[in-house]
């Protein structure tokens, strides 16, 4: 079976199942499959679908085009749009129910879904990139990807990696490579680029011929253990700190466009001590 989002309630998702595995693609790659809101809910939409269907066991996420993802989109025509159509509360009100509802809620409930899921990712690997990669129980990574994390809305990094690491990256503001991520144990397997796909998907369908209820209560059990160290609880709270950290000075609401400026040069900070290190 095959099916494709590609009507005005999905352009940017394509969603597919075949041999028990759901392979669900982000195909915005001429903006680096940046997350806009709309992609972001197609996304969730496609994550549920899949989680309900009892034809699928495994769950793929992958990123069309050259890179996995930039992370959120930072002001296309599009996003700018719907922004203007759908309008959150101005303010701290809005901007937290924003940062809520629109990047740490749904992540989270992508980690919880009770099957397996896979993210294969290739190329830049993003702030809210490394989010969603995050929530995902399994990252395969292509020889040429580069994650670059901050504290995000859903700060996962700590659980990810060990937090002395964490403070080093983010105090220095750089990316890591594919190995280095597999070495910290952010990823599970590297390949080259041209194998990501198969790679990922025939380890998928293997997955996907052992009994459903023992892989959920597989993956249940295991991340109940992160739960009882206190996952929720210290994820809640760095999003309130997010929120703080990162409000304008004089209105909240206008946080947007003071702070999305401030973002651009971090990633140019880290890709020029990338550049610095690789020499």
């Amino acid at each position: 079976m095959t099916e494709q989002h590609r009507d005005e309630a999905g352009r940017y998702i394509r969603y597919e199942v075949a041999d028990r595995v759901a392979s669900v693609t982000v195909d915005r790659p001429e903006y680096r499959n940046a997350q806009s809101r709309v992609l972001l809910e197609e996304l969730d939409e496609a994550f549920m679908a899949a989680a309900q269907d009892p034809q699928v066991n495994v769950i793929c996420l992958f990123g069309a085009g050259d890179h996995f993802s930039a992370g959120h989109d930072l002001g296309t025509a599009e996003e700018l749009t719907d922004q203007a159509e759908r309008p959150w509360e101005p303010g701290i009100r809005g901007w937290y129910d924003r940062t809520w509802e629109q990047f740490y809620a749904n992540t989270k409930r992508w980690r919880e879904i009770p099957k397996p899921t896979v993210a294969a990712v290739q190329g830049y690997c993003i702030f809210g990139g490394w989010m969603i990669a995050s929530a995902m129980d399994v990252i395969f990574a292509a020889n040429n990807a580069m994650f670059l994390g901050s504290h995000f809305q859903y700060f996962c990094m700590p659980w990810d990696l060990h937090p002395r690491k964490v403070k080093e990256l983010l105090f220095e503001s750089r990316f890591i490579d594919a190995n280095e991520a597999q070495d910290l144990g952010l990823v599970n397997h590297t390949t080259p680029v041209s194998d990501l796909a198969d790679y990922t998907l025939d380890w998928a369908r293997r997955v996907a011929q052992n009994d459903p209820f023992q892989l959920r209560m597989m993956k249940t059990a295991i991340n109940h253990a992160e739960e009882t160290q206190g996952f929720t609880a210290h994820t809640q709270a760095a999003h309130s700190m997010y929120v703080l950290a990162r409000m304008g000075e004089k209105d909240p609401g206008s946080y947007i466009e003071q702070t999305d400026e401030k973002r651009r040069p971090m990633v140019e900070v880290a890709l020029e001590n990338h550049r610095r290190r690789s020499m």
